[in-house]
């Protein structure tokens, strides 16, 4: 079950009343609220709804301890009892949409939902509200606007693993749909070959993987990226096997991609880092400034160049270089990690020690970032830059 603060107000107090009794419901009743201890909670503030059957926010705090309990069909009628005493009661309309929802009642909860998560100022609230409504666009087969909502909540909520979860099912069941469409109406097409070829790519099946992204090429030989998408496979394997045949297979791709696609940055930057990686630092300095003059903000080409020239002893090209970089990717902790080197080599005191505070901050989350980045590299479309061994 979701979790959920308490959306309205509580007000009631001993000068609420006439008489001692409700007060002291009201007075127990919040305590328990507070304390998670809703059974009792639910108990006072049943009673003091009998004693004082015309305040909204008795009905409405009900309406509250009904939705922690499941109890959604008690809820639904306690919101209406206390929008009919107070209309302008905040926050209603949102748990009335979310509480519906539960029930399954995804056409009446839509209004309250995309008012909740449209207009609502409570963090807790829009994120409850859009995830309710991820729910309520997939029963309505609405698949276009859950994906909407699911990007919007991986926007608003990026490190929330709830939301993460969630939002990672919408776009798993929309890409399972949608190919095994492709697969029904153009089992035969190139789009299908291609599909295939990847899906065992990012299984990590190279034997099939190559064969498969080869076929493509017999369909079509120019075809844009499947010459890429082949030296990724290969380089993959390599990493794994240190066989010299898959670097050079590797490059040998690379550098037809770019014969059919010019432009195509990542495959020189492959290229540029093969070379990095071997030692050939001049063929690496040019390849990363090939890159760099057609695509001037790509980011890891900027921190692989400023590499090269901490390995050529040219810091202050290479403080540059990583001065861009950290201003592209501000989490990127091996462009921070570089620039500390670089600006201890050029003696920029100052810059030395923001450099360092801010790669020591990255750092701190490395152990729960590491996994997150392990992942990241094995889908990522690049290979990316590494960190080195010494201290910075």
């Amino acid at each position: 079950m979701l979790t959920i603060g308490c959306i309205c107000p509580m007000v009631i107090s001993a000068q609420s009343g006439n008489d001692e009794a409700a007060a002291n419901y009201a007075d127990a009743g919040q305590q328990a609220l507070a304390a998670g201890r809703y059974g009792e909670a639910q108990t006072n503030f049943e009673n003091l709804a009998k004693l004082k059957p015309g305040i909204a926010e008795v009905h409405a705090t009900l309406a509250v301890i009904y939705f922690k309990q499941r109890q959604y069909d008690s809820a639904v009628r306690e919101i209406h009892t206390a929008q009919k005493l107070k209309p302008a009661l905040p926050k209603l309309d949102s748990l009335l949409g979310m509480s519906l929802a539960e029930e399954g009642q995804f056409k009446e909860a839509l209004p309250g939902l995309e008012k909740g998560f449209k207009q609502s100022s409570d963090a807790e609230v829009k994120r409850m509200c859009g995830l309710q409504l991820l729910r309520a666009y997939t029963g309505l087969n609405r698949d276009s606007d859950a994906v909407m909502i699911a990007l919007a909540l991986n926007k608003l909520y990026p490190d929330d693993p709830e939301v993460m979860y969630h939002t990672g099912r919408i776009y798993g069941n929309i890409a399972y749909v949608v190919m095994e469409k492709l697969h029904d109406d153009a089992p035969d097409s190139i789009w299908m070959l291609q599909a295939q070829a990847e899906a065992y790519e990012s299984q990590k099946d190279y034997q099939a993987a190559i064969p498969a992204f080869e076929h493509v090429l017999k369909v079509d030989p120019n075809r844009p990226g499947i010459h890429y998408r082949m030296g990724r496979v290969y380089l993959r394997r390599f990493k794994d096997s240190r066989d010299m045949k898959d670097r050079d297979a590797a490059m040998e791709q690379f550098h037809a991609e770019l014969a059919v696609d010019p432009q195509n940055g990542n495959a020189a930057y492959e290229l540029a880092q093969i070379d990095y990686e071997a030692g050939n630092l001049d063929q690496a300095q040019k390849q990363f400034e090939t890159v760099l003059a057609r695509h001037p903000d790509f980011e890891q080409a900027q921190v692989g160049l400023a590499g090269v020239f901490l390995e050529n002893g040219n810091a202050e090209l290479a403080a540059v270089q990583l001065k861009r970089a950290v201003a592209l990717n501000p989490n990127d902790e091996v462009a921070w990690y570089r620039l500390t080197h670089a600006l201890r080599l050029t003696r920029d005191a100052e810059g030395l020690k923001q450099a360092m505070a801010e790669f020591k901050r990255l750092h701190a989350q490395s152990d729960r970032l590491q996994e997150k980045q392990r992942v990241l590299s094995d889908a990522s479309d690049i290979t990316p830059q590494e960190l080195g061994t010494g201290e910075p």
